[in-house]
């Protein structure tokens, strides 16, 4: 049986009650996602390690050197550009499914390699090559969830998979505590701890068996019965699991098949694309900033390196709790004034860390700024994939969020160069002018969003 009219499928996706089905296909998204926050993140656990090793050195002369630990972190968001460029497209042309599975396998198979190069060039190379797979995995996971997921329930499941992501911050940061000093078997620390990250490689075939392809990238590519078959399959799971009868599907909205990426740069999406590529400049700013420097500036504060990775591990594991938050008011509040509070938490925050010597006041204050950054993070992932519609969403999200890459490129290396000429200081002042731009952005430029049909806030 193929579906009556396109537009049904997302009609049907929408109406479906939240049941263990759901939530189970959440849950493999987020076991996915926690892998590749593990492997993006790394970069400021094991940076003493790699300082240490005699690999890199933690400033350089010059603002771009090439043997900084900044050009580290630069080759990651480097490879990050690109593969948030070519997501879209590669979604486009292989499906959600497919392109999550090859991502995942390269950017692993990049890390295994890395753990065993012995000169900065070459892990700057692999680095970048792991980078390529991850911004790729990204982009796929906010499109595939923003997909498959009712359209009441979305701000929740963006929160529940991140909530499981963030899982892996104070995972690889115990972890990089542990290992980093050690050399277990001769071999050096921050090698084990990447290569206890590229064991994804075992998981995903595992996640790939139990996901379904999108339904609505099926039908934009005219595949109505295979997106019938899985729409189909899910609402007979649903409906067992519920134990009552679907409710009925609201009027579907007729779906254009033909995107053009020229599409983001016409109203009514012009105004979010530019929106959301101010965002991503600025709040990567923010973001990264302190994520990938906590150990340098604790060590900036006079905290010995030891006790610095102690602290950055006390405070990695607050990492999930902003997510876990959104579970509360993920669907309660607009998205969009999510984003604002965070933002402005991190700005007060901020000029307090900068401000303070305690250890104590400094881990409470560590620990605030990463719930409220990561409070950001999975209101912003919902909100970047929900306010483009299907036809142009991977590439449109993949199009703005590599400027976040090449901020955060950009940004290692002006973050360096900040705390060598202004101290912490310095640093958190960047930060807070950043933050204030992200507040503007949103606050004034962003729709609504909050329990609407992906249709609805497309049109």
């Amino acid at each position: 049986m193929t579906v009556a009219t396109s537009g049904d499928v997302s009609a049907r996706l929408d109406r479906l009650p939240a049941t263990r089905t759901v939530w189970t296909i959440v849950a493999l998204l987020g076991l996915a996602f926690f892998f590749e926050l593990y492997d993006m993140l790394l970069s400021g656990y094991i940076a003493p390690g790699l300082v240490s090793g005699g690999l890199f050195t933690t400033t350089t002369a010059g603002l771009f050197g090439t043997q900084g630990i900044a050009s580290f972190i630069a080759a990651l968001f480097a490879g990050l550009t690109v593969g948030t460029m070519i997501a879209g497209a590669f979604n486009d042309r292989f499906g959600r499914r497919a392109v999550f599975t090859w991502a995942l396998l390269g950017y692993s198979a990049a890390s295994v390699a890395m753990a065993f190069q012995s000169s900065a060039m070459a892990i700057n190379a692999l680095r970048f090559c792991a980078g390529v797979g991850l911004g790729v995995e990204m982009i796929t996971i906010d499109t595939f969830i923003c997909e498959l997921v009712p359209g009441h329930v979305r701000g929740r499941a963006i929160a529940l998979s991140q909530t499981i992501g963030f899982v892996a911050v104070p995972v690889v940061a115990l972890l990089s505590w542990i290992l980093v000093p050690l050399s277990p078997f001769g071999l050096e620390g921050w090698r084990w701890v990447v290569l206890i990250g590229a064991s994804s490689a075992v998981a995903v075939w595992y996640i790939r068996r139990r996901l379904p392809e999108s339904p609505r990238w099926l039908v934009q590519q005219g595949r109505l019965v295979e997106a019938e078959a899985i729409v189909a399959a899910l609402e007979r799971r649903i409906e067992q699991e519920s134990g009552a009868a679907l409710p009925p599907p609201s009027t579907a909205r007729p779906v254009v098949r033909d995107g053009r990426f020229g599409e983001m740069f016409r109203a009514p999406y012009r105004r979010r694309t530019i929106m959301m590529i101010v965002f991503n400049v600025f709040q990567t700013i923010g973001y990264f900033g302190f994520t990938n420097w906590v150990p340098t500036l604790l060590i900036e504060h006079g905290i010995p390196v030891t006790k610095s990775m102690a602290y950055t591990a006390i405070i990695a594991l607050a990492a999930p709790v902003g997510p876990m938050l959104g579970l509360a008011i993920g669907d309660r509040f607009e998205r969009k004034w999510i984003i604002v509070a965070g933002a402005a938490t991190v700005v007060s925050a901020g000029g307090l860390f900068a401000a303070s010597a305690s250890p104590a006041l400094l881990i409470l204050l560590g620990i605030v700024l990463t719930v409220a950054g990561n409070t950001i993070s999975f209101a912003y992932h919902a909100y970047q994939a929900e306010i483009f519609p299907t036809r142009i969403r991977a590439r449109a999200i993949g199009f703005v969020y590599a400027f976040s890459r090449i901020s955060a490129m950009l940004n290692a290396f002006l973050i360096a160069f900040v705390l060598r000429q202004g101290g912490v200081a310095g640093v958190f002042g960047f930060i807070a002018a950043a933050y204030i731009v992200v507040i503007g952005a949103i606050g004034v430029f962003g729709p609504a969003t909050a329990n609407r049909a992906l249709e609805d806030i497309a049109a």
